[in-house]
């Protein structure tokens, strides 16, 4: 067994499907099932059952996952301890996020700051709108924000411009209580839902703009009642049957989420929900905030979209 075949390993057996298990992991979808039948084969047991739409671990396949999940983790601490060993690094840099993006940040901190422990390290959690002001205004570094994956209607300029390099694209879910109305459906479009009472973020999140603009786009009204800053709320005032929300999937994965249905959007307008890492543009490479982007699983842009880093969308601007 080696660390590419654990990592492969992990990565289906959390996603349960071979095409996001290979987006994540960035290999081919042939190269991730042979890498897995190999390890079955050296195993001498099979670690999944596969069946159309999923598959799951067997026995073997959950005795593996703990184990396969610490040698991964202890290959990076070793690298990470291999690193600090001759690590000169100074300065400060100053970072942001939104709460919820599906990257675990307090990780990835700790992890830079075993790293480089002579770097001040700073941050600031808000929404992606506040993030950016925030890093035009010279205040932020780095900026960990969501968007959508439409079009940005004009690229930025300047002395502040701002580019972002994408970690993740995630689908947008419907979230709402098994007593709702649009509980029994198994897809549902905006205009079935226009007339339902809304949970929503502040208009700060970026999701609340991605929302606003595909209800906008489709022509349609819908009505927030409740604005929320903080995802538990939010999945707090679902439970309680108070109204429904549109969330990408991360929030929809939470463990707060259990007992409240997840439905997929149907229809040609649905954006995806983007998690990308922003920083200055004069500053997109070099100094700190580079290492702190080198330990990033991916600074990739969206499939399909080029290489390098991509301008932000309008929606998170």
């Amino acid at each position: 067994m080696d660390l590419r075949q654990m990592e492969y390993f992990v990565a289906l057996a959390e996603e349960q499907q071979f095409t996001r298990a290979a987006e994540l992991t960035r290999v081919s979808q042939s190269g991730l099932s042979a890498s897995i039948r190999t390890l079955e084969d050296e195993l001498q047991t099979p670690l999944f059952v596969r069946t159309t739409r999923r598959v799951e671990l067997t026995e073997a396949g959950l005795a593996l996952l703990p184990h396969a999940r610490a040698m991964l983790a202890q290959a990076t601490a070793g690298k990470d301890a291999v690193v600090a060993t001759r690590a000169e690094l100074t300065g400060q840099v100053n970072i942001g996020g939104e709460q919820c993006l599906g990257i675990d940040v307090p990780e990835l901190l700790a992890r830079f700051n075993s790293r480089y422990p002579k770097v001040r390290v700073s941050y600031e959690q808000a929404g992606t709108l506040a993030l950016l002001s925030a890093m035009r205004a010279g205040e932020l570094d780095i900026a960990f924000i969501a968007g959508s994956d439409a079009p940005p209607r004009a690229k930025e300029s300047g002395a502040r411009a701002i580019e972002r390099r994408t970690l993740a694209t995630e689908p947008l879910v419907l979230l709402c209580s098994p007593q709702s109305p649009v509980a029994r459906k198994s897809r549902v479009t905006l205009a079935e839902i226009e007339g339902e009472a809304f949970v929503d973020f502040h208009e700060s999140w970026a999701i609340r703009a991605i929302n606003d603009e595909a209800f906008g786009a489709a022509s349609l009204l819908r009505t927030v009642r409740f604005t929320v800053n903080e995802v538990h709320t939010l999945l707090d005032l679902v439970h309680r049957q108070l109204g429904i929300a549109v969330v990408p999937r991360p929030i929809a994965s939470k463990p707060q989420a259990q007992g409240l249905v997840k439905i997929p959007l149907a229809g040609d307008r649905i954006p995806n929900w983007v998690l990308g890492v922003a920083v200055p543009a004069r500053d997109a490479t070099g100094g700190v905030t580079e290492h702190l982007l080198d330990m990033l699983p991916t600074d990739g842009p969206v499939a399909g979209t080029g290489a390098g880093p991509t301008p932000l969308p309008a929606v998170v601007g």
